[in-house]
């Protein structure tokens, strides 16, 4: 530590804090307060706190030195819910269009993009479908078409540093419907283009068959039920089965599960 302000320290800090070991912060507390008088030592710890939470440390230290990293810098976790009924109607919408924006580091939520989307070829929602989805027809009657959604979608993602060609990001999707067959199939329908970012992506019934050693039929209740993970929110609400992939990427993620790709290139 150079001086009272704690800045080089912080600098090697924010360089490799991943690599320190687990006791690495409580030794350097014991070493540092036999070096000044307590009065010195609150404020230089003050510092370092705030100093760590501007850089994203704090408490999420013992989390990163929990787990090996992960090949992304960020996983993007996306479930749409879309027009439904019995039997099905064609073509079917999306109405829903959550992500959740997972460091992969921490494999902690930093950021929600959450928007209801307006159907245009069955504006009218069934009551199968509120009743699946929980979705009430004014909760979509004025929303964005999908195309502004999309727009919105793009526009978050380079406020987010997504765009970044050096920032690695994949969506991560339960099963391959999201991004296979809804929103490729709507795009087409209504002559709208699909980004490159939504061409790959992991499917995580995959990659928690791979982590388990089976093979999730009944998806994320298995998955929270193999995992021994309570259940977050109303099944088939798209926030809240967002919320349940996070939580079970997590909870692989601290078991040594390292994600990877599951779709094939487009």
């Amino acid at each position: 530590v150079s001086d009272a302000s704690g800045c080089s320290m912080i600098a090697l800090l924010h360089t490799g804090a991943a690599r320190f070991p687990q006791n690495f912060f409580s030794r350097l507390r014991q070493a540092v307060s036999l070096l000044f008088p307590a009065g010195v030592f609150k404020g230089f710890s003050s510092i370092v706190s705030r100093k760590l939470a501007s850089h994203g440390f704090g408490a999420s230290m013992a989390a990163m030195s929990s787990f090996p990293p992960q090949r992304y810098h960020y996983f993007l976790v996306l479930d749409f819910e879309a027009t439904c009924d019995k039997p099905q109607i064609h073509p079917q919408e999306i109405i829903e269009f959550p992500i959740l924006k997972l460091n992969g580091r921490t494999m902690e939520i930093e950021s929600t993009f959450h928007m209801y989307v307006q159907p245009v070829v069955h504006p009218q929602l069934t009551p199968f479908c509120t009743e699946l989805t929980g979705i009430i027809q004014g909760m979509v009657d004025g929303q964005p078409s999908l195309q502004q959604v999309l727009e919105r979608v793009d526009e978050w993602m380079a406020k987010e540093g997504l765009l970044d060609p050096s920032v690695k990001s994949i969506f991560v999707t339960c099963g391959d419907w999201d991004l296979k067959v809804m929103l490729p199939g709507q795009c087409q329908y209504l002559g709208l283009p699909v980004a490159d970012y939504f061409k790959q992506w992991i499917n995580l019934k995959k990659a928690y068959s791979f982590a388990m050693g089976s093979w999730p039929k009944n998806g994320l209740l298995d998955m929270n039920k193999g995992l021994n993970l309570q259940h977050i929110g109303r099944p088939h609400s798209g926030i809240d089965d967002c919320k349940n992939i996070a939580n079970i990427m997590k909870t692989l993620a601290h078991r040594g599960f390292i994600f990877k790709q599951t779709s094939k290139p487009f």
